[in-house]
């Protein structure tokens, strides 16, 4: 008998009568020998990628079981895709259908008319919340991470790789988290410049961390120029890999608890000024702790400045940057807990930056 496979299908229109397309799609797939349409996910809609003006698609995944090889039904995925119109144009283009292979079982296939894991379904929340429908535990073969967490890392946004933009890194967590030791780390690894923040070089911070509050906001206005200055897209390459040990999008967290409201309204009105000069990132890597283990890694460190801090600060902060990246839209967040994560090891490290690789326009 031949052997039965799993796979996921991918379906997607923006032209003409969306859904009677997507219905057609499903009803020739369920026609086909050798192929039983499973279980279908609920249709969703999504913004098209790419720079052409068009419609919103309409998408939806299907799971089904087939005994045809991975190559047979590709082509007869095509074949469906031509029976109803569709026409094959700019990459990025409108279409009557979409037909993806996006899992055939827990295969990796590399053929030039295929690649199976579909090469960026982890950056399709369109996809990978209809999989997650279907089965949350199911488990991206080259990723190694479940379809459930994979989403989560898009917070329901959809992103395509570009390598006409500066592949900006950033990693992101409270102070004393191991943002520094792992971006120096996955820059080796990943053949990127490190952009470090300026702690030493701020003339103001020591005086502040003292308690004079009248420098506080001296101090952020310099992090806040360095800051722009560091990340300057004509300072940054296009297509070339820079990691940073913070986000830019940071630096309201630390205003906000550090200013008072004059100081604050200042400062508002100059990042306001600024904000749109930072170059963004294509992902961000967030490093989650307790305040006590941070607190463990400053007293380690000994920076002076630095040893009148306390756990309520820290816990303080972790919740705003939770805020922070509950409502993220730029671009990819990958969480990572420091109990299970070690960013001296290079087993660990060696890891994420397989990741890492999946996100970035190499």
């Amino acid at each position: 008998m031949p052997e039965h496979t799993t796979a996921y299908i991918g379906l997607g229109s923006n032209l003409g009568d969306r859904r009677s397309a997507l219905e057609s799609a499903l009803r020739m797939l369920a026609e086909t020998p050798d192929v039983e349409v499973v279980a279908v996910s609920d249709t969703t809609k999504s913004a098209p990628l790419g720079r052409v003006a068009q419609n919103d698609y309409l998408n939806s995944v299907a799971r089904i079981e087939t005994t045809k090889e991975a190559p047979e039904l590709h082509e007869r995925l095509c074949a469906i895709e031509t029976a109803l119109g569709r026409v094959r144009g700019h990459k990025w283009g409108p279409r009557t259908i979409d037909l993806d292979l996006v899992l055939f079982g827990d295969e990796v296939i590399n053929l030039p008319q295929l690649t199976v894991p579909h090469p960026q379904m982890h950056l399709r929340s369109f996809v990978l919340d209809g999989l997650r429908r279907l089965n949350g535990e199911l488990v991206h073969p080259v990723l190694k991470v479940s379809v459930t967490e994979l989403a989560d890392r898009l917070g329901g946004g959809n992103f395509m790789l570009n390598p006409e933009v500066p592949q900006l890194i950033s990693i992101a967590g409270v102070i004393g988290v191991g943002k520094t030791t792992l971006t120096k780390r996955l820059s080796v690894r990943l053949g990127g410049e490190s952009i470090l923040e300026a702690y030493d070089k701020n003339p103001f911070m020591p005086d502040v961390y003292e308690g004079k509050k009248e420098l506080a906001l001296n101090s952020q206005l310099f992090f806040l120029t360095s800051r722009i200055v560091q990340l300057n897209p004509e300072s940054l390459t296009p297509g070339e890999v820079a990691l940073s040990d913070y986000v830019f999008n940071k630096e309201l967290i630390y205003a906000r608890r550090l200013l008072n409201p004059q100081q604050l309204a200042l400062y508002e009105e100059r990042y306001r000024q600024v904000e749109g000069k930072a170059a963004l990132p294509v992902l961000v890597i967030y490093l989650r702790d307790s305040a006590e283990r941070c607190l463990e890694h400053i007293r380690r460190r000994n920076r002076p400045y630095e040893q009148r801090i306390i756990a309520e600060f820290l816990e303080q902060l972790s919740a705003d940057y939770e805020q922070l990246f509950a409502d993220w839209k730029l671009c990819p967040v990958i969480r990572l807990s420091m109990s299970q994560f070690d960013c001296t090891a290079d087993a660990d490290v060696e890891t994420i930056a397989e990741q890492v690789r999946n996100y970035i326009a190499l």
